[in-house]
């Protein structure tokens, strides 16, 4: 599971693990591009748009639609129809809405059409192909790797972006995020990571750790001290990759996958991760989910959520007094704006790499950061006073600060159900720590191994 998805019921890891071993090799790919398909709706704002209003000169196009840009060959002082794919919703969307009016009302001839396909991932190769792809593409980074493989997506650094640039503009975590194959095929909006979020009412400074290894002792004074359970993960109990990660890398695996298709979960460190998981499951809550972390902060029978922004409108709406302290090195996905190749093709691709400067800037994302709580990728803007004022975007920030970018690997869809349904093995009990990655290594590699 990726960011943004809230889980409300547990999977039955025991039936989860004899239903995999039982699957031919064959059915391990099928199941993982199905998991990697799934985590991405889960990931993404999953409500139908809010369609913009009669009166805005920024329109948003049926779900369904592939939209059909016109044939532009954008002469200097010409009218330039930019259309840009997104995954926003409700409130979020209507505050980007309004920033891309902006840029409307300051750029005369330029117009911004959105559109939310239903099924970007199928849609964006066949409306390319057909020449009718969009000039903007506002999407996960994770993403990268097998687009720019496809052709669906162009290299920035043939349209003039130029590292020096990105280091100057960009925090470094979300520069390493957006490039793969030598080149930089996007530039990054907002970046996301998890972080323990806990009860400032119920936690003293004394249970708050240093690191993972502290955190274990924390959780288990806690316990003793106050009969209590000091952390909730939706990943303990459940196969999700992405919330154990912090755990993981902490122990210093550099990536589940590389983008050379090498997997790192048969080493030491995913081991010592592991076992420090197991550990966690004897002063921890059997079944961790969404709900039972988020009601656990509230009424104080959880001193600690593991998780990310996109909690904190529910945590602030039950009154909870809380904290944000960074742990580990957590996964760090990133929502970038890459140019399609059909802007190239229709000579759109400078307009397009202006909007997407813009929209990526310190100022838009300042502004974004206070309306919708996002943790902007523009350095200068977490440096302004006005995210300093939001400890939850700043904590988050720091968070981000010390994790590892979401792998922009093609064969990074092989990564989650393997290390997710691994872990949650581990914290049942079913499998020990190195049966567990032993098994979790193997479908990694006959995964990858097909996929090339």
């Amino acid at each position: 599971m990726r960011p943004g998805a809230k889980r409300e019921d547990s999977f039955s890891a025991l039936f989860y693990y004899s239903s995999v071993k039982m699957k031919p090799l064959i059915a391990l790919l099928t199941s993982a591009l199905t998991g990697a398909s799934l985590i991405l709706t889960a990931c993404s704002d999953t409500p139908s748009p809010a369609e913009a209003t009669a009166t805005s000169p920024v329109t948003q196009s049926a779900a369904t639609a592939i939209t059909t840009a016109p044939s532009i060959t954008a002469p200097a002082g010409q009218p330039v129809h930019i259309t840009i794919w997104h995954q926003w919703d409700g409130a979020r969307l209507d505050a980007i809405s309004q920033v891309l009016r902006d840029y409307e009302a300051t750029h005369a001839g330029v117009t911004i059409e959105l559109s939310k396909p239903d099924d970007i991932v199928s849609a964006l190769t066949t409306a390319t192909k057909a020449g009718q792809g969009p000039d903007i593409i506002s999407w996960s980074n994770d993403q990268i790797g097998e687009q720019a493989l496809k052709g669906n997506i162009v290299a920035l650094n043939d349209e003039g972006v130029t590292d020096a640039f990105m280091k100057s503009a960009y925090e470094p975590v979300a520069v390493k995020g957006v490039a793969a194959r030598g080149k930089l095929w996007a530039l990054p909006e907002t970046q996301e990571a998890i972080a323990l979020i806990y009860n400032k009412n119920t936690v003293s400074d004394k249970y708050l750790p240093k690191n993972l290894n502290d955190l274990l002792d924390k959780a288990r004074a806690y316990q003793k001290d106050t009969g209590k359970v000091l952390v909730c993960n939706e990943g303990f109990g459940d196969p999700d990759a992405l919330r154990v990660a912090p755990i993981y890398f902490g122990f210093g695996v550099p990536a589940y996958i590389d983008e050379t298709g090498k997997d790192y979960v048969g080493g030491t460190e995913m081991l010592k991760g592991a076992e420090w998981l197991a550990g966690m499951a004897k002063v921890s809550l059997h079944k961790n989910n969404y709900g039972v972390c988020n009601a656990g902060l509230k009424d104080g029978t959880v001193g600690m959520w593991w998780t990310g922004p996109w909690a904190i409108n529910d945590i602030e709406a039950n009154g909870v007094d809380y904290g944000v302290l960074p742990m580990g090195k957590p996964f760090v996905s990133l929502k970038v704006m890459m140019i399609g190749k059909n802007a190239l093709d229709r000579k759109t691709d400078k307009t397009a790499l202006e909007v997407v400067k813009y929209f990526t800037s310190a100022e838009v994302q300042t502004k974004l950061a206070i309306a919708n709580r996002t943790i902007p990728a523009a350095s200068a803007a977490l440096k302004s006073a006005d995210i300093a004022r939001l400890p939850a975007v700043s904590g988050f920030a720091a968070a981000a600060a010390a994790g590892i970018p979401m792998s922009t690997s093609p064969f990074a869809r092989a990564q989650w159900d393997p290390v997710g349904v691994a872990s949650a093995l581990v914290w049942v009990g079913a499998q020990t720590p190195a049966e567990a990655m032993a098994d979790a290594d193997k479908q990694i590699k006959t995964a990858i191994g097909q996929m090339k």
